[in-house]
């Protein structure tokens, strides 16, 4: 299967958590977020759980039929769970019955994981802090912060609060990045299919998240720009298809 950010609730998909590097406090909006990509058919957590360290994950395993996969620390200084999950990462991908990884994690260990099982065509979506350097989020399809997931959480900072019109006007970055997205995926009369959109900056951006901004979804970051028209087409018996225009083009004249 080609890489695909939009694979569908049919995907199947294999969640592998590295239980020392992630809070248990986010496990339940993490299997939130993870239903929004596709069913997970294997859901395992790695880590030494004969210590006290991982003592918080034990209600979460339970509760969201997580399979704890027990790694002995050997030697102090060495992480011997990236070792196992990724061994465990390879096995799966060579049974050729997923559709997807998702890779929780803030390492950087795990960039060359994402990068191997993007090669074999599956869609891999990173899941870690804001503090995951770079290459494990651009070796990703799409990166979600764990900062940006509701419910509770102890990880540096929750959601953030919506950032005004004025704010975001003027982060030129992400002004030029919306702009582009429409321009790429638009019709004559300068319209875009806001799914196509979201797609078009995923692939250049995998930890673009409208929620970094305070807005739950694309539509309502673009409406709050006010940069943007936002048109809501429906038709009977289809759903609402969201279209897009930058408001600096001209209007069509009327027929």
């Amino acid at each position: 299967m080609a890489n695909d950010t939009s694979i569908g609730p049919s995907a199947k998909l294999a969640v592998l958590v590295d239980a020392d590097n992630v809070s248990a406090s986010v496990a339940d909006s993490l299997m939130a977020e993870v239903a929004k990509y596709g069913t997970a058919h294997v859901k395992r957590a790695y880590g030494d759980w004969t210590g006290t360290g991982l003592r918080g994950w034990k209600e979460h395993l339970l509760a969201q039929s997580i399979q704890p996969m027990q790694q002995f620390a050997y030697t102090t200084g060495k992480n011997a769970t990236d070792a196992a999950l990724v061994i465990d990462a390879m096995d799966l991908l060579y049974s050729d019955r997923l559709d997807g990884f998702c890779l929780v994690s803030s390492d950087s260990d795990f960039t060359r994981l994402a990068q191997r099982l993007r090669e074999s065509g599956l869609t891999v979506y990173g899941f870690g802090e804001r503090k995951t350097p770079k290459p494990f989020v651009a070796a990703c399809d799409k990166f979600i912060y764990l900062e940006n997931l509701t419910g509770p959480a102890d990880t540096a900072a929750g959601p953030a609060a919506p950032t005004p019109a004025a704010g975001l006007k003027g982060d030129t970055a992400l002004v030029n990045l919306l702009r582009n997205a429409v321009e790429a995926d638009s019709d004559d009369d300068g319209w875009a299919r806001l799914a196509n959109v979201g797609n078009s900056i995923t692939k250049q951006r995998p930890d673009f998240d409208s929620r970094t901004y305070g807005y739950g979804k694309l539509s309502e970051l673009m409406a709050a720009t006010t940069l943007f028209d936002v048109d809501r087409r429906s038709s009977t018996g289809k759903a609402t298809m969201i279209y897009v225009r930058d408001n600096r083009r001209p209007r069509p004249a009327p027929a």
